[in-house]
């Protein structure tokens, strides 16, 4: 694996490998988060629950898991509380092992916590490329390969392709392990930037092989509260419970969950800025010769069209102030690709302004 940063938002470890400080202000396009920020009445909420902290938090976290399951349509037993998205991930691989799972498949390139999450459980990994190029699913030669693994990860829509694998196909790829013994463990950490509503919950109804993993820090913009959750059948999460260590997420945290679902003014306006600013982020970007592989999330996987260096652009664009995400440790990319978040339109138009002046001969 590369020594690069494994994550985005880390500008004080990459910018010293480009010769930069890593002081040096930057306008950070490598982390997927809202530009929005968190929702205005944040603060002052934190700020009024800061008495909370004097007592346990609910080890069960009955309130928060009761509105997860209204939100979802689900029953409160279907829904685990994590610590961030990385917890459900780790919980997930903790559930696969208890099973005596031995081997899971990857879908590749993808977040690279599914592999480390395995790899910690004792469980052998063999990862399943994405078409090239297009970064599709090749459902014969996924299903082909299930015949040789318990469990399947897949990210949806993924990191950092963006790309958004149909409801039909998962319900298929589903149907198919249920004959083979097979969980699939689909992370919709992005699910909310989709325009059009693409959460699998209602699948959970049909299949009790499939766990959801959620992350609540993307669309609210509070990386640093650690906040996610985990769906299933009441069966798998009741299990799950048992695998987690006690108050894993803080009295904060959970006391947020209740408000910021029922925030739908905040999700609006997401929505609408997405929108607006992806399609034209990607035409302005193609425009100038790169590639932009079609994303159905708040942030687009591109490379030149005629092969440059993308490593070039990364040190150049941070000289620039701009920090984008390296693909150095993303299986299948090894740094011929670059991500960028979607940003405000200001800041999306310095980036362009940027990548014009490398473009220019």
């Amino acid at each position: 694996m590369s020594d690069w940063p494994s994550h985005g938002g880390r500008p004080e470890q990459v910018l010293p490998r480009l010769g930069l400080a890593a002081e040096r202000s930057v306008i950070d396009f490598s982390a997927n988060l809202n530009p929005l920020g968190p929702p205005s009445w944040l603060a002052q909420w934190i700020a009024a629950g800061v008495a909370e902290l004097a007592v346990y938090p609910d080890p069960d976290y009955r309130e928060a898991r009761e509105a997860i399951a209204r939100h979802e349509g689900l029953a409160p037993e279907q829904v685990r509380l994590t610590n961030g998205g990385a917890e459900a991930i780790f919980l997930a691989a903790a559930l696969l092992a208890r099973r005596g799972v031995r081997r899971a498949l990857i879908v590749q390139p993808t977040f690279g916590e599914y592999q480390r999450a395995c790899h910690h459980y004792g469980i052998e990994v063999a990862n399943f490329a994405l078409v090239e190029e297009c970064f599709v699913l090749d459902e014969a030669r996924a299903c082909e390969a299930m015949r040789e693994a318990d469990a399947l990860f897949l990210c949806r829509p993924n990191n950092p392709t963006g790309t958004l694998v149909e409801r039909e196909l998962i319900e298929r790829l589903l149907a198919e392990g249920l004959r083979r013994g097979t969980t699939l463990v689909v992370d919709e950490a992005f699910v909310d930037f989709v325009i059009r509503d693409e959460r699998l919950t209602p699948l959970l109804v049909r299949y009790d092989n499939l766990l959801l993993l959620r992350s609540m820090t993307k669309l609210y913009a509070i990386p640093g509260l650690r906040l996610g959750y985990l769906l299933g059948s009441a069966e798998a999460v009741g299990s799950i419970a048992q695998l987690q260590p006690p108050w894993s997420v803080n009295a904060l945290a959970a006391g947020l969950v209740a408000p910021l679902l029922s925030d739908l003014d905040y999700l609006t306006q997401t929505r609408a800025w997405l929108d607006a600013e992806r399609p034209w982020l990607q035409d302005e970007l193609e425009a100038l010769g790169l590639s932009v592989v079609p994303s159905h999330a708040n942030f687009l996987l591109l490379r030149h069209g005629e092969s440059r260096s993308m490593a070039a652009l990364l040190e150049h664009l941070a000289r620039c102030g701009i920090l984008v995400r390296h693909t150095h440790n993303f299986i299948g990319l090894e740094g011929a690709w670059l991500r960028v978040a979607v940003r405000s339109r200001p800041e999306n138009r310095a980036l362009v302004e940027a990548v014009a002046l490398w473009s220019e001969p």
